[in-house]
């Protein structure tokens, strides 16, 4: 693709303060495209057309150093231009101002902005109106990569492009949904910025209620981001309130084996900054009432994993002898990391003459497999996600409203969490989390699925 027409003409030009020339920033991009490709795998030709759109420009974000030189580089062109923003939150307001008064915005600009995007509903509030008055609605792309997974953009199409799910997808015959996001690394290195937000900020409010939007939403009437989005922003606003945390678990990791554990790779020996949190949610509407989604997400698990599962209910009547074995529910399970996939465990006969023996048997698409026997790669999520901003395509991306209303759900739980007297629940490293979050499933007489790689 890089060799193809439709690059001509096009540049990328990375701005930061850091003192650095084009031919500098040119020689990292080289280096870190063959650290990631790894030998043999990079086409010369390929590369060298690609390195020649580099370019880049000294900017002070806050100051006026730098975007003169920045807006002369995009002079006399009417390409589309987009900026993003990969910078620390709060200078997404004082960029955008730069861009939109020192001449760089055009009709056509689009601005991506990347989580988080506030700390609360009155800072996301403050943000969306700053950046309303110098972009339109439709110029503002609200990334989150998880939208860009190949398997969550597959469970829309399961969803909407077969028959076979749909009048089985609700609370009549769903038991419940399970969605783990399971990280096996801890905070270091990073552990100073964790500790002001903790998990339920970092992952909850974003990445858990994104996946459950689109398991829970009703079909769109179109395939186009208004329609989309639109229908997730019901979901949000049908979640149940959360009185107190009756429905949550906040956990802490503690090191193990002579490994650091939260409170020391965050350098705060009293933190109450969760790294672990798990949340029963219901959402009050005809079709999900009584079904309810259970969400975790944590750091330092046994295993890096992000799954939803859909449980369905047992058989109402099993007209098999106890000798032939139990049935267990249907579950379909979306992977999303590390090998994205789909698969539908079902009960089967077990294979052999030894009579009726019932097994589960799993209808498995894993797409690595499935895709690479095609001679297909698997694109990166941001990769998806960076080619459906230059598309103008905003059906992946979070509109300001649906930010906002996350941020009403969450705010209230976030706010009991901090008024509680007991900290975050100690569980072990890599292990499946703290025994609260187990017994906030088998109080409903359920259990969680294994993290498991």
């Amino acid at each position: 693709m890089l060799g193809g027409q439709a690059l001509q003409g096009s540049r990328i030009i990375a701005a930061a303060r850091r003192e650095l020339d084009a031919d500098g920033f040119r020689h990292m991009a080289e280096a870190a495209l063959r650290n990631h490709a790894g030998p043999g795998k990079l086409d010369p030709d390929q590369l060298a057309v690609f390195l020649a759109m580099l370019d880049y420009v000294r900017i002070d974000a806050e100051g006026e150093g730098g975007w003169a030189s920045l807006c002369d580089r995009l002079e006399g062109s009417e390409r589309m231009r987009a900026f993003y923003l990969s910078v620390a939150p709060q200078l997404f307001g004082p960029i955008s101002e730069r861009l939109a008064t020192s001449g760089c915005r055009t009709p056509d600009t689009r601005l991506v902005v990347e989580k988080p995007l506030g700390r609360d509903l009155e800072s996301a509030q403050a943000l969306n109106r700053q950046l309303a008055t110098l972009f339109e609605e439709r110029q503002i792309y609200r990334i989150d990569h998880y939208l860009g997974k190949e398997t969550v953009q597959n469970l829309m199409a399961l969803r909407f492009a077969n028959a076979l799910f749909e009048p089985i997808w609700n609370a009549r015959h769903v038991d419940h949904v399970q969605i783990t996001v399971a990280e096996r690394v801890g905070v270091g290195g990073r552990g100073a910025y964790y500790d002001r937000n903790g998990a339920i900020r970092d992952m909850m409010q974003n990445h858990l209620l994104q996946l459950l939007c689109l398991i829970a939403m009703e079909p769109p009437a179109h395939f186009e981001p208004d329609a989309v989005r639109d229908e997730k922003l019901k979901v949000l606003r049908s979640l149940k309130p959360l009185d107190g945390l009756g429905d949550v678990v906040r956990g802490q990791y503690r090191g193990i084996n002579g490994e650091a554990g939260y409170c020391e790779d965050a350098e705060n020996p009293g933190s109450r900054t969760e790294s672990f949190v798990a949340i029963k949610a219901e959402i009050a509407n005809w079709r999900w009432n009584g079904a309810p989604f259970y969400l975790r997400t944590g750091k330092r698990l046994r295993a890096r994993m992000s799954e939803i599962a859909v449980v369905f209910k047992d058989a109402p009547h099993s007209i098999f002898p106890e000798s032939a074995g139990g049935t267990r529910p249907n579950v379909l399970a979306i992977r999303l990391q590390p090998d994205e996939g789909i698969t539908l465990r079902l009960t089967i006969k077990e294979p052999g003459p030894g009579g009726m023996r019932l097994c589960e048997a799993p209808l498995d698409m894993t797409f690595a497999e499935t895709m690479g026997a095609e001679g297909l790669s698997m694109p990166d999520a941001y990769e998806r996600l960076v080619m459906d901003v230059i598309r103008g395509d905003q059906t992946l991306f979070m509109r300001g409203d649906e930010v906002e209303a996350a941020w009403r759900w969450i705010d209230p739980i976030i706010a009991a969490a901090e008024a509680a007297p007991e900290r975050p629940q100690s569980y072990d490293s890599y292990s499946s989390g703290p025994e609260d979050a187990l017994m906030l499933m088998h109080r409903d007489g359920r259990r969680w699925r294994a993290v498991a790689a």
